[in-house]
């Protein structure tokens, strides 16, 4: 009878070996990449400072073709040149040829304020195009780096309990007000893709600050993240093409933005970040995994409902201000001759010494009386000059609730359609949302996800403006990031929640 069993045996054994030979062949199929780029600068632009570009990497395992394109532009849709009809006409086109899914892309902006072409989506569907027709097999490395010189939280936590933010749209909050700053992100995640011949491809690189570091002149130009992605390539001898990902920057400005005492530089911040990723890029380890992996969803959240509220509140407290301003009988003429005499010498500001001691002499005080009541001009013209930018910092955001309470009543439904995709290259995982996550959003993900190698974007495949944390939408103190929404508080919990499982499912998915 075992003589019997024994062919039934072999054809087992040799099923078996067919089948881990056949697993073993889909699961070690080679990761094919290739890279294109075009300039999309707008050539009516009265000054261009450097060039803005549109890049493109596209990917292919088997069956799974995944495309990563950034764009330096402010948006993709929204505000901007870009129109808002540009994913739905890049994707149309690119499954036509070369028959791309259309939600297998994955389009980031890097948020510059440079200025671009408007047909910009037909200038990237032909470097997709170019891309995919030179794919080559490439080895995935992945790692970090951190850069904590170059950005700082534009938000400030005030002594009231309340929080302002830092732009240049209106003054900032003054010393003796300010408790602590907000948190950053100094993390730079890196992915490096190399030929077979051991020379890179690709550096992609991961960071979360605004680049509205615009230069001297004023000019378009790509910011920072146009010259860190300049020196890269230069370093690798135009070998490699590198890839500014845009993370969660919504409340993150370059560092010192509000300097007045010198000109803008996003050159040298440019530099500080491109010499970090090359320092780092080229000691990545080879990632454990070479398999390529996307998922797509549409993430339905809620629109704000509370515009109303919020817009009677800031009214109610421009009045409150208005009514606070007090009568002076100086003007800024005589303002500041008053200060500076006053902060130079506290003692004896309207005269020399020898001119109090001698009116003490003679049973007099004139000069006393006189600087008491100049005191109380003064700091009375100082409390009016702090209402005044109070009022200013209201002003502004009051219009932004306005033009989004606006927005919403025409709107169709009282909810948002987003794009979220997860993305991973190897080792390395990428989640992606269309709004400007602020920073605490990003590091909640990353905390939760506890995976040294994954990361977070937004500016992706759309705009929804600002999308803030549950505290910072509810803050008293009226930032921009609070106010410049269409989203209710619901909606971080919504999205960390499905960022969160699309990470560890795409990173399970090869277990």
């Amino acid at each position: 009878m075992p003589v019997r069993r024994q062919p039934v045996a072999i054809l087992v054994l040799v099923l078996t070996l067919c089948l881990s030979t056949f697993s073993q062949s889909t699961a070690a199929e080679p990761l094919l990449a290739g890279v294109a780029r075009i300039e999309i600068t707008n050539p009516d632009v009265a000054r261009v400072n450097d060039p803005c570009y549109a890049k493109a990497l596209v990917l292919k395992q088997g069956d799974t073709t995944a495309v990563l394109i950034t764009v330096d532009a402010v948006a993709i849709g929204g505000i901007g040149a870009i129109p808002d009809s540009f994913m739905q006409s890049v994707r149309d086109e690119l499954r036509q040829d070369p028959g791309i899914s259309p939600e297998n892309l994955v389009v980031n902006a890097s948020h510059c304020h440079g200025s671009v072409r408007s047909d910009s989506d037909q200038l990237v569907v032909k470097i997709v195009r170019e891309a995919a027709k030179q794919m080559e097999p490439v080895r995935v490395s992945v790692g970090t780096a951190h850069e904590p010189r170059i950005s700082e939280n534009r938000r400030v936590f005030l002594k009231d309990g309340s929080q302002v933010d830092m732009r240049r749209a209106y003054s900032f909050a003054w010393d003796e007000d300010i408790a602590k700053v907000g948190p950053i992100d100094p993390e730079v995640g890196l992915l490096r893709l190399d030929r077979e011949d051991g020379r890179p491809l690709a550096v992609v690189y991961n960071f979360a600050c605004h680049p509205i570091m615009n230069p001297p002149s004023k000019g378009s130009s790509a910011d920072f993240p146009g010259y860190a992605s300049t020196l890269v390539e230069t370093a690798f001898d135009g070998d490699a093409m590198a890839f500014f990902i845009q993370g969660c920057g919504g409340d993150i400005n370059p560092v010192r933005y509000k300097e007045v005492h010198q000109p803008p530089d996003a050159e040298t911040l440019g530099y500080f970040l491109g010499t970090r990723v090359l320092d780092a890029a080229q000691e990545l380890p080879r990632s454990d995994s070479q398999s390529l992996e996307i998922d797509h969803q549409v993430l339905t959240i809620p629109r704000a409902t509370d515009y109303q509220q919020r817009i009677d509140a800031i009214e109610t407290e421009r009045d409150k201000l208005v009514n606070s301003l007090r009568r002076t009988n100086i003007n800024f003429k005589t303002f500041m001759p008053l200060l500076i005499q006053q902060k130079m010498n506290p003692e004896f500001p309207s005269a020399y010494a020898q001119g109090y001691l001698h009116d003490e002499q003679i049973g007099r005080d004139d000069l006393k009386r006189l600087d008491a009541e100049n005191r109380a001009q003064v700091e009375a013209y100082l409390a009016n000059i702090k209402v005044m930018e109070e009022l200013t910092r209201l002003n502004a955001n009051l219009a932004l609730l306005k033009r989004h309470q606006k927005e919403t009543q025409e709107a169709d439904s009282s909810t948002l359609s987003v794009e979220m995709c997860a993305l991973r290259i190897g080792d390395f995982k990428l989640v992606t949302f269309p709004g400007e996550l602020t920073v605490e959003v990003g590091l909640n993900i990353k905390k939760q996800i506890d995976d040294p190698a994954a990361f977070v974007a937004g500016y992706t495949n759309g705009y929804i403006y600002y999308t803030p944390t549950v505290i910072q939408r509810t803050n008293t103190g009226y930032a921009q990031e609070d106010c410049d929404t269409l989203v209710a508080p619901e909606w971080q919990e919504l999205f960390e929640t499905s960022a969160v499982r699309m990470l560890r499912d795409v990173s399970e998915s090869e277990k």
